[in-house]
């Protein structure tokens, strides 16, 4: 009987979340030509942390959490909801590889580790200051736009680009 309840209360939650994740793409679609998104490797990063016999995995109960949490969330499902949405309503979906984008500054392009803490983001180069998913959403968005003008463009070619033709100006 408990069994019974805890599946259908499950049921219910896939619902509610694939309706939310319906809604959430629709109203990016309809509103946006151009929506961009990290291109996550969800499998990878969902990967078993078993390990081998011979090899075994550390934290493996935490990693699976972790897993579950990951594929709970609904990230690939939102991903081709839009890619779906987007083409029917003209629009265009752009993959971004996330690679630096959370240690890049998104003003002056400046890209190193020491950029990032935690959540803090404050640009070494330029002294910019910023919460540190607000400023990799602004590069994955900048990255986004290049590869739909460009073709597929790495960030890092981008920052050289600017910044030769800035010396070049002055």
């Amino acid at each position: 009987m408990l069994q019974k309840k805890i599946r259908k209360l499950h049921s219910k939650i896939v619902r509610i979340r694939h309706d939310f994740l319906h809604k959430i793409s629709t109203k990016l679609s309809k509103n946006h030509g151009l929506v961009t998104l990290e291109d996550l490797k969800i499998k990878n990063m969902s990967k078993s942390a078993k390990g081998t016999i011979t090899s075994p995995g550390e934290n493996v109960r935490a990693k699976s959490g972790l897993n579950r949490e990951i594929l709970f969330q609904g990230w690939g499902i939102f991903a081709n909801m839009l890619r779906y949405k987007c083409s029917w309503s003209g629009g265009h979906l752009e993959l971004v590889d996330p690679k630096f984008t959370s240690q890049r500054c998104s003003e002056c392009l400046f890209k190193s580790k020491d950029n990032r803490k935690g959540k803090n983001f404050k640009c070494l180069n330029c002294g910019h200051v910023e919460d540190a998913d607000s400023n990799a959403a602004k590069n994955i968005d900048r990255a986004g736009r290049a590869q739909r003008d460009c073709g597929d463009v790495d960030i890092g070619r981008i920052y050289e680009a600017v910044t030769s033709s800035c010396a070049l100006a002055h």
